[in-house]
């Protein structure tokens, strides 16, 4: 019995708890000790409900218990500074009387308590005073409810690192002084870039494991996916939210087919599409519209999110407008330039118009010191070598790859076609790295 009660509180807990802490957050002020007052809810429920039973509304329950200790948190601290007599006046204007302070920046419809407090809680979690591995830290602490455990397992830290990083993380924020609010006007741009920029690291951590012996890491790119949605509901005005959400709603509608039943990654243009999740697939495809339908320039998110299209409308391989993508990586190109961004359209113009296409863009990034390391660009040379029966230097390149990358499925594939080359097979024509 008390097995099942535990699975339900964690369960609850898993859903509610962002909630209950940016609610908790709007009352004191300091997600530090948001978070402190909702574990003291988590922990009551913890002592209450294997005997008294789990609540109708569990997570209301959770909400007020938490605010329940935080309203006894602030009467301790009124009585330290001797205004007692202001407190019940004080507490009820708080709770009654908070007016949203940013809906006339992301939508003119009000939104109620609760998607402003989350919205206010992405936006702290992830502001630019923090070095980008700690709001990815606290993001996935406060928003996903993951604990600091689960943390250090997907990212592969020690567990003590990533503990460290949330404690100053959240002396960093209360030291600033950082608002617990939505920025207005041109620093909303550079937050919301900022929050948009955490959500996708995480997915794509999720997507393409960095390292370890997997080749997807589900639970970070189910969180990087839900927490997407949770934007575009509370910034409904925002395209490039819009575009992120239709990017990895695209993306995941293919995530049962890049492995196969070996955990063995399969890649783009060789996996079974009757295995591709047409519901996601639909859901991104209204995203995309809706983000195209919010601005007449594309951001990034929304350009990536449209060459992922290209492939969801793609029945077969052949049908793949490339020539479409090749487009689009080049907008993308312009709006932020960047050598991977190259990289990937090297592959695109390779598809469309030929491997010697592709291989003259892929030569002009040889000395591009960030892509040295970056296992993609040997891969995706070795691969346009390999369709231009240049066996010997395909090999090579794929040998150079398998040694650059740090995930163990990814090093397989490199060696796999390595051998391939050894062996004088035929080179199937695929992109090295999906787009």
């Amino acid at each position: 019995m008390h097995s099942a009660v535990h699975q339900a509180i964690d369960a609850v807990w898993r859903i509610e708890s962002a909630r209950i802490i940016a609610g908790v957050a709007r009352m004191v002020r300091d997600i530090g000790l948001a978070e402190e007052l909702a574990q003291d809810a988590l922990v009551a429920a913890l002592e209450h409900w294997p005997t008294d039973g789990v609540p109708d509304r569990p997570g209301a329950w959770l909400m007020a218990t938490a605010k329940n200790r935080a309203l006894d948190r602030l009467r301790h601290r009124k009585l330290a500074e001797s205004k007692l007599e202001q407190l019940g006046h004080e507490l009820d204007a708080r709770e009654a009387l908070i007016v949203p302070d940013f809906v006339d920046e992301l939508d003119a419809a009000r939104s109620d308590d609760i998607g402003d407090d989350l919205l206010r809680l992405i936006f702290t979690a992830c502001h630019p005073v923090l070095p980008t591995e700690a709001r990815v830290a606290l993001t996935l602490r406060l928003l996903c409810g993951l604990t600091t455990h689960e943390i250090a397992r997907a990212f592969l830290v020690p567990e003590p690192t990533i503990a460290q990083r949330i404690v100053r993380a959240k002396k960093s924020l209360r030291d600033a002084r950082v608002p617990y609010e939505v920025p207005r006007g041109d620093a909303l741009q550079e937050r919301l870039a900022s929050v948009l920029a955490v959500v996708y690291l995480v997915f794509n951590e999720g997507y393409t494991a960095t390292s370890g012996d997997d080749w997807m890491r589900p639970a970070l790119m189910d969180e990087a996916l839900r927490l997407g949605r949770v934007l575009a509901e509370l910034a409904p005005s925002e395209p490039e939210v819009h575009g992120l959400a239709a990017l990895m709603e695209l993306q995941v509608s293919r995530a049962k087919a890049r492995i196969d039943a070996a955990g063995q990654p399969v890649l783009l243009l060789d996996q079974d599409r009757s295995r591709w999740d047409h519901l996601l697939i639909r859901r991104g495809l209204a995203a995309l519209r809706r983000a195209e339908g919010l601005t007449a320039t594309p951001g990034p998110y929304t350009l990536q999110a449209s060459i992922a299209a290209c492939h969801a409308r793609a029945v077969t391989p052949p049908d793949t407008d490339w020539t479409q993508i090749a487009s689009l990586y080049a907008s993308l190109a312009t709006t932020v330039p960047s050598p991977v961004v190259e990289l990937n359209r090297a592959v695109a113009v390779a598809m469309a118009f030929g491997p010697a296409a592709g291989l003259e863009i892929i030569d002009a990034l040889a000395g591009e010191r960030s892509l040295q390391s970056y296992q993609w660009l040997p891969s995706v040379r070795g691969d346009l070598l390999a369709r231009l029966g240049r066996t010997d230097e395909a090999r090579a390149e794929f040998e150079r790859a398998a040694q650059l990358a740090g995930n163990a499925r990814e090093r397989e594939l490199l060696l796999k076609r390595a051998r391939a080359m050894s062996g004088g097979e035929s080179a199937r024509e695929h992109a090295g790295k999906e787009p």
